[in-house]
């Protein structure tokens, strides 16, 4: 596990299997959360991540699809879309500065 300054974040995707439904919700809801950070959150298909993406969050079932789809990216991986622990730390650090293990 390697560690990313939350500095270096200006894009985060939200990956899902085909780019819509709950991974749409999710991006909104940390579009919202991260907008006075200057931080981009959009979301897309495993198979379409951009290749500016500082940061991709995906459901843990996605998760290996997503490495393998966006090698040497930094992904965090959670269980529920709303309210999940290892987004909210995420959001957490971004907002407060410093560093989240990837």
């Amino acid at each position: 596990m390697t560690s990313l300054n939350t500095a270096d974040i200006k894009k985060v995707i939200v990956a899902c299997d085909a780019g819509m439904g709950s991974s749409v919700m999710l991006a909104g809801h940390l579009r919202r959360q991260l907008k006075k950070n200057g931080v981009v959150v959009d979301h897309a298909p495993v198979s379409a991540i951009p290749a500016d993406a500082d940061l991709i969050l995906t459901n843990v079932g996605l998760a290996e699809r997503v490495r393998a789809s966006a090698p040497g990216k930094p992904v965090v991986a959670f269980q529920i879309f709303l309210g999940d622990p290892a987004v909210e730390a995420v959001v957490k650090a971004i907002k407060e500065g410093g560093a989240i293990d990837v």
